[in-house]
């Protein structure tokens, strides 16, 4: 408990919750969507916008949430209008997206820049401006999914059914494609580019494997995002080492665990 009164703990404290918001709902469409390997592929195009940001001295979080958004919107329309198939636009964004960071932040002048943070995520490191980054993200999202959850819903489910109804599935597709392009950035302090996708699917198929129910999975994904967010912080903190690593072990060793345990339930 001593550790609540450094402003650090109480900022990665703050950000771990925020994250496990952001993650837990934007990852709950992203699993019901199947759009696993799209999460993937932006989440390390990211790091082309981190080269560039670097290499033009500009904010590197700011650039690598451009680069990730039209990423994300360019495998979109490609895979949509272009006739090319999903999983190929994906991996060209994906492999795009790493060289183009390797290449920027090998020429950009001066000391190279301490990757292993944005690669494995430091959770201690962040500062005021990332929480109100991410306190914005959360507000929006909650607003957007309390005003459009019904037909969110029905385009992550059953995409030719909402089409059917008259939704305007293809204003939500990008709408999600953009949030989820500003989740992974924004979260990157917590686990890193190499990590990330897993906070974002982890605990969605956890809680999915004892209901099916979208609101019960995005709030279990949540809570148990929470849980393993603040695991990893102390032991973070104790044994000097990034916490992304102890979150998704924990994650994972959590899934095994329920997983083991689910037919005892059934009985």
């Amino acid at each position: 408990m001593d550790l609540l009164q450094y402003a650090f703990f109480q900022n990665a404290l703050i950000g771990s919750l925020l994250t496990a918001i952001a993650c837990g709902i934007v990852g709950t469409y992203i699993v019901s969507r199947r759009l696993v390997f799209i999460c993937g592929g932006i989440t390390h195009a990211s790091f082309g916008g981190l080269g560039l940001g670097f290499y033009l001295g500009t904010n590197p979080i700011l650039m690598a949430m451009l680069f990730s958004i039209f990423s994300a919107f360019g495998v979109e329309w490609v895979s949509k209008t272009q006739n090319v198939r999903e999983d190929s636009a994906i991996a060209g964004v994906w492999s795009l997206g790493m060289a183009l960071g390797v290449i920027f932040i090998f020429l950009t002048p001066g000391y190279a820049p301490n990757l292993s943070a944005y690669l494995f995520g430091n959770i201690l490191t962040i500062s005021t401006a990332d929480l109100l980054w991410i306190l914005g993200l959360v507000v929006l999202l909650i607003l957007i999914f309390s005003l459009f959850l019904r037909e969110i819903v029905y385009v992550a489910f059953d995409r030719d059914f909402a089409v059917t109804q008259g939704l305007p599935v293809k204003w939500i597709e990008y709408t999600m494609m953009c949030f989820i392009a500003m989740t992974i950035v924004l979260s990157i302090r917590l686990v890193g580019i190499m990590l990330l996708m897993s906070l974002l699917t982890l605990p969605q198929i956890t809680v999915n494997l004892f209901t099916s129910d979208f609101k019960k999975i995005m709030w279990g994904s949540i809570a148990i995002g929470f849980l393993g967010c603040v695991s990893g912080l102390v032991l973070s903190y104790f044994l000097n080492v990034p916490s992304g690593a102890f979150i998704i072990l924990f994650l994972v060793v959590l899934f095994l665990a329920l997983k083991a345990i689910k037919p005892l339930f059934r009985r």
